[in-house]
């Protein structure tokens, strides 16, 4: 573009947004050490200003005042008045997700990423020269010590939208018994979700033996042991049946395994399903032409790094691999979740 093409009102290029890119990494590490001090516990129990907070977290005034003023600045803090020792309050979010003790605490998933997801994703740049991950989280000799970390953590995550599983369950297949396959479960929570909203739903949480230690807790926490059944065995391998399912979820798996998995897996849970099944999906899907939103592409680099196949996938391509399988009438539902689910009926 020539000089005399650029308008003389146009915004002058600056560096801010490369700079606020290039800190990205700080928002992640003050939001772990925030809860790293339970931050937020402490201000849910009644300390509002640095000092109590101070006290409370057993740490130096002049830093607790310096992570507030950075969890004001963020959003995640509500400061009432004008000063640092003014009293803060927590955000909506903060005070649901944020606080140590609730059943809808996701800050060991956060811990989670500021700690291993951090340090793989500093070989990056290898891993884009070479192809190779930094370690294959889809192969069990590798990801099942990460997942013993990991499952739990996912619970409160997922599960206000596995709960919409159960209320699309209900509209799809209503006054009917139904009998639901939580592929590669983990906690279960897809499962869990959709039966606590649905009583309809009986679920068969399928992972790896391991694994799915965390997801009988996990049910008998829940009190669903009367609907619950198992069955062991790595997803690639074992087998699901033939018209043993009236639904079937696929709750955050497709990005692990990759496309020909993916497809092949598809086609599996097909055969597993009654005609008139449901198949469910929730992922993280970017638009059409990859041009956003930053955390499907992002999450696609996170595979990269963390598996040896996985990436993210447009609603077009699922929806493509959906009907080869025997599918029809894929669409999208809404749920609180960072993509809407995408379901479709077996025909």
């Amino acid at each position: 573009m020539s000089a005399s093409s650029v308008s003389p009102t146009a915004s002058p290029a600056t560096p801010e947004r490369i700079m606020q890119m290039a800190w990205g990494f700080s928002i992640t590490r003050a939001l772990s050490t925030s809860l790293e001090l339970e931050l937020f516990r402490h201000v849910a129990d009644g300390k509002r200003t640095p000092a109590e907070l101070a006290k409370a977290a057993s740490a130096t005034p002049r830093g607790v005042a310096m992570i507030v003023d950075a969890m004001v600045g963020l959003g995640l803090l509500v400061r009432a008045g004008v000063g640092r020792e003014a009293p803060v309050s927590l955000a909506p979010d903060a005070d649901l997700f944020l606080v140590k003790g609730k059943s809808s605490y996701i800050g060991e998933f956060v811990l989670f990423h500021s700690h291993f997801i951090d340090a793989q994703w500093r070989s990056l740049t290898d891993v884009v020269r070479t192809g190779t991950p930094a370690v294959a989280l889809d192969q069990p000799t590798q990801g099942v010590p990460v997942w013993h970390e990991l499952v739990d953590a996912l619970f409160a995550v997922g599960f206000k939208a596995a709960q919409q599983v159960g209320v699309e369950l209900a509209t799809r297949h209503p006054g009917k018994a139904i009998r639901l396959l939580d592929v590669a479960a983990g906690s279960g929570v897809w499962g869990l979700g959709a039966a606590t909203t649905n009583p309809s739903v009986r679920a068969t949480f399928q992972d790896l033996p391991e694994t799915l230690t965390h997801t009988k807790r996990w049910v008998e926490r829940m009190g669903l042991g009367a609907r619950a059944d198992y069955l062991p065995g790595d997803l690639r391998h074992v087998d699901f049946g033939t018209g043993r399912f009236d639904a079937a979820v696929l709750g955050h798996i497709c990005h692990s395994e990759g496309a020909a998995p993916s497809r092949a897996l598809l086609a599996k849970v097909a055969q597993a399903l009654t005609p008139g099944g449901t198949i469910v999906i929730a992922e993280f899907v970017p638009n059409a032409d990859r041009n956003g939103p930053p955390l499907p592409l992002l999450f696609a680099l996170n595979m990269l790094v963390n598996t040896s196949e996985g990436d993210t996938f447009t609603f077009a391509e699922y929806a493509a691999w959906l009907k080869a399988a025997g599918f029809e009438d894929v669409r999208q539902v809404d749920a609180p979740a960072p993509s809407p689910l995408i379901v479709a009926t077996k025909a």
